[in-house]
């Protein structure tokens, strides 16, 4: 199984960044147009053309520092800002006194709200508060005295500003809770695939190890109480573990990063399915007897893989609280949308209740050898037992696994 990274940033507030983009352009053109059908009305004309032939270079060579908060620097933000400012105060200079009086726009007009925006984008509604609290002042400035419409439009782009900002810091606060929330389903799920081969493999032998040596007593007697100690700190060990600390990036606003590990076949794409039967006929035994359909069984590889090892799971199970002598009879049915393969045995059964109490004790066998396979290729283990009577456990896995339909 080869081993992949995957990456995935999460961002809510980069298409704010774009509507930024194309409303600074919008509202310069806009400011311009305005001009253009005043034009005769301006006192000083050629202060406003200079001042907008200045905006429009502006607002096009920046148009890449507004594209994402990490272009967006405070140095930009000062300077963007400034000739906002500076574009309300050439109002009373370059436009005649009297339309200024009457409530005329100023040279940015509504340009000025951009400036603002991008503070709250970038640092949340304390930047927006500074930011509209500037463009509040130098207004009251240039109107000379508070009007109506002044301080109908100063409260505006206060308050929304403020608002935005604030919904940009709960949005980065969300996204840190949920990429950690993810990483702690990826986490959670590559320890419960670790735990399952540990079960399958070590736990077992040492299990093996502590009751053949406790049966020959004597000095293999202590290497058997060893090797039980030893199977108790490990079950322990996978059964917890630690989960590793989220990933953000140095910048909040490019969003949390989650990094995910993976398991994948090398030629998982490109393999074709694999027939189930195959897989398990070296599970038939004088003991097992294996009953499957004449045609083949196909399965997408890995999930055949896994439902196989569950199913060796499932039989391990039988050898080990079963006897030797116990007999086992494996049923593989091909259903249109799912393979279904029963394992049951004619063994005591299991009592009432012993499966949670083992889960609890760290003994994962059925938790995650058989149902955790299961559930990772979005399947269903039922297990029925009744003491007296033999076990049962059916083992359903669909024709699509849950990974590449997520995909698709």
């Amino acid at each position: 199984m080869a081993k992949r990274e995957r990456v995935m940033r999460m961002s809510v507030e980069q298409p704010l960044w774009r509507a930024l983009t194309a409303y600074r352009v919008l509202t310069m053109l806009y400011a311009i147009g305005l001009f253009a059908t005043a034009y005769d009305k301006f006192a000083r004309p050629w202060v406003a053309i200079a001042f907008y032939a200045l905006l429009f270079v502006w607002t096009l060579a920046t148009l890449r520092r507004v594209a994402n908060a990490a272009s967006c620097t405070k140095r930009f933000l000062t300077a963007d800002l400034t000739i906002a400012l500076a574009g309300i105060l050439l109002t009373r200079v370059a436009d005649d006194a009297s339309r200024i009086e009457s409530g005329g726009p100023t040279l940015p007009s509504i340009w000025t709200a951009g400036s603002v925006l991008a503070f709250a984008i970038k640092g949340g509604w304390r930047w927006a508060a500074f930011a509209s609290t500037l463009v509040a002042a130098v207004n009251l400035v240039e109107r000379g005295a508070p009007t109506r419409d002044t301080i109908h439009n100063v409260v505006l782009v206060w308050v929304a500003s403020i608002a935005i900002g604030y919904v940009v810091e709960v949005a980065r606060a969300s996204e840190r809770t949920l990429a950690r929330a993810l990483e702690i389903e990826a986490a959670t799920r590559e320890r419960e695939r670790l735990a399952r081969d540990i079960h399958d493999g070590v736990l077992q032998v040492l299990a093996m190890v502590q009751r053949r040596a406790s049966a020959l007593g004597g000095e293999a007697a202590e290497l058997g109480r060893m090797a039980g100690e030893q199977e108790a700190a490990l079950r322990t060990l996978v059964s917890g573990g630690l989960v590793p600390v989220s990933r953000v990036s140095e910048d909040a606003a490019l969003g949390a990063v989650v990094r995910a590990v993976e398991e994948q076949d090398e030629d998982e794409d490109s393999a074709g399915p694999v027939d189930l039967r195959a897989l398990l006929v070296p599970y038939a035994t004088a003991r097992v007897t294996l009953s499957e359909p004449g045609a083949p069984v196909p399965l997408a590889p890995a999930a055949a893989k896994e439902l196989t090892a569950a199913v060796g799971a499932a039989l391990d199970n039988v050898r080990k609280h079963a006897g030797a002598d116990a007999r086992a009879w494996i049923l593989v049915e091909d259903e249109p949308d799912a393979v279904i393969v029963t394992v049951r045995d004619d063994g005591p059964g299991i009592p009432e209740g012993r499966l949670d109490q083992a889960e609890g004790e760290g003994r994962l066998g059925v938790a995650l050898s058989i149902r955790g396979r299961l559930r990772d290729l979005g399947g269903t283990a039922e297990l029925i037992s009744v003491p007296g009577q033999g076990t049962e456990v059916e083992l359903k896995v669909p024709k699509v696994s849950r990974g590449k339909a997520e995909r698709r």
